[in-house]
């Protein structure tokens, strides 16, 4: 059994990795024993997310085996430029250079550009006009996901839209499943 490896740390964005967590507990608890939820931190202390909820990390990043890893899930959150994420972005590094997924949304988009992570990718970047230039900028879609290769990139404001991308990465279940799903949670009308 493979890990779907959270991320987690002090303001990471509840709702950006709500969907992705919820339906794999929910294929676990139907059998799937491909993948498991591992949520690890850099150090393994408790973490507080932007809604007030308290996480208690079952790992530190140091734990796990880059070969135990299926993707590497990394939500947003208000520390990801002026804190220090340089163990999960070296992870990260690792995982992309094996051809193992990483899939960042809202403020890890940035954070994996600057670190030059998506150079050479299409890409999202959730930022502002103003954002200063990093290596791959030339690579960056104006769109609410973005999938190429190993990496998925999304805005915050797309969590849906990142979920749909991560479970086609991990082929959760088939194409026509996975749009159902979203049109489910998008309330789009069956097309039946």
């Amino acid at each position: 059994m493979s890990a779907v490896l959270l991320y987690a740390f002090d303001t990471m964005a509840d709702w950006e990795y709500a969907y992705v967590t919820t339906v794999l507990q929910m294929h676990a608890r139907g059998g799937d024993e491909r993948y498991r939820l591992l949520v690890a931190s850099a150090d393994g202390a408790p973490v507080t997310t932007l809604g007030g909820l308290r996480v208690l990390p079952e790992a530190t990043l140091d734990d796990v085996s880059a070969d135990d890893i299926a993707l590497l899930l990394l939500p947003g959150g208000n520390t990801w430029l002026d804190g220090d994420h340089d163990a999960v972005l070296a992870l990260a590094r690792r995982l992309l250079d094996a051809g193992t997924p990483v899939a960042g949304i809202c403020g890890a988009t940035r954070a994996m550009a600057r670190a030059g992570l998506l150079d050479h990718r299409a890409h999202v970047v959730d930022a502002d006009s103003d954002e200063p230039d990093y290596p791959g900028r030339q690579f960056r879609v104006h769109a609410s996901v973005a999938h190429d290769g190993a990496v998925v990139t999304a805005i915050g404001a797309a969590p849906l839209e990142f979920s749909r991308e991560v479970f086609k990465v991990l082929a959760l279940d088939d194409a026509a499943g996975i749009d159902a799903w979203y049109a489910a949670f998008k309330g789009v009308p069956d097309a039946r």
